[in-house]
């Protein structure tokens, strides 16, 4: 399953789809709602979110051995830095293993002050680089301590994340190269919006292999895809969140769109977000589609 899926992102066409686990004790319910679209047919793999944005939610390796168990696809299970020291990230990849949750995004995570859990404290003993770190030594039968474990874990696949935009390349390459020296496999960036962007990350990419390490320690990107279909949501991410560039050009389409109504403020959105994902599989078919649950909408996308 995992070996099929890291030949698929090195040497084929690979798609991942987000799934974000819900504030709720049940996870059943979104899986139920991609097997209704047939959506598990249309990609090579799934994630589960951690508790994005501090926010609690639904366990991420739970929700990841259910879809996993389900579709019988490979499931990327996010683990963040904040809310795990060492002892608990190791507790819980010794746990995730028996039970065949082996691909993993390392993430450092949201701050906990934005939290919904009053009073919440982040852990962060480290950033994700110290998780690609535990990963390592794991897949070298040690713990992180140095210790050799009782019985060598199977095979761990660490994944990792980059920004998909800053106003000096060289801070993104330098930051994709320490992915990279870390034992990162795949590398997955957030939103792009425009082709020339995408053009721009592959070529630091490149630039990072060249520069990191040994042939046999190359890191993949997998290019990040958020449709937006809301004036609202592009007005929010553009002025928001770093790391993502929305363009003008998308702002005043849906702005245009807007003003004639919420139907052709969709039209507009989707065909801008059709034509990006149609233009970044043709340039470079590794992509990883977000769709915050909206799952009709990746079905659109995808079909």
């Amino acid at each position: 399953m995992f070996d099929e899926l890291i030949n698929k992102l090195k040497n084929d066409t690979y798609i991942t789809l987000e799934t974000t686990p819900g504030h709720s004790p049940v996870f059943t319910p979104t899986v139920d709602k991609i097997a209704e679209l047939g959506l598990d047919k249309l990609v090579d793999g799934f994630t589960t979110t951690d508790n994005p944005l501090a926010k609690l939610k639904y366990n991420a390796l739970f929700a990841a051995k259910i879809l996993q168990d389900r579709f019988n696809k490979p499931v990327i299970a996010t683990m963040s830095m904040r809310d795990r020291n060492k002892i608990a990230l190791q507790s819980d990849l010794l746990g995730a293993n028996e039970v065949d949750i082996r691909a993993i995004l390392a993430l450092t995570g949201d701050p906990a002050t934005i939290s919904d859990q009053p009073h919440a404290k982040g852990v962060f003993e480290g950033d994700s680089s110290l998780l690609l770190d535990i990963i390592s030594a794991f897949n070298s039968g040690m713990n992180y301590a140095g210790k050799p474990l009782a019985v060598k874990p199977k095979t761990l696949y660490p994944f990792a994340v980059v920004n998909s935009y800053a106003k000096n390349p060289k801070t993104l390459q330098k930051k994709i190269q320490k992915k990279i020296k870390h034992g990162a496999i795949g590398i997955i960036t957030q939103p792009v919006y425009d082709v020339q962007n995408a053009i721009q990350l592959l070529e630091l990419r490149d630039a990072a292999n060249a520069e990191c390490c040994s042939e046999d320690k190359k890191g993949e990107l997998i290019i990040g895809l958020f449709p937006i279909t809301k004036l609202r949501t592009a007005q929010f991410l553009s002025a928001h969140v770093p790391g993502i560039n929305v363009p003008n050009s998308w702002l005043e389409a849906l702005r245009e769109a807007n003003l004639k109504g919420a139907d052709e403020e969709y039209k507009v959105g989707f065909e801008l977000s059709k034509k990006l994902f149609d233009d970044v599989k043709k340039l470079h078919p590794k992509i990883h589609l977000m769709t915050a649950n909206q799952f009709t909408l990746a079905k659109d996308l995808l079909s």
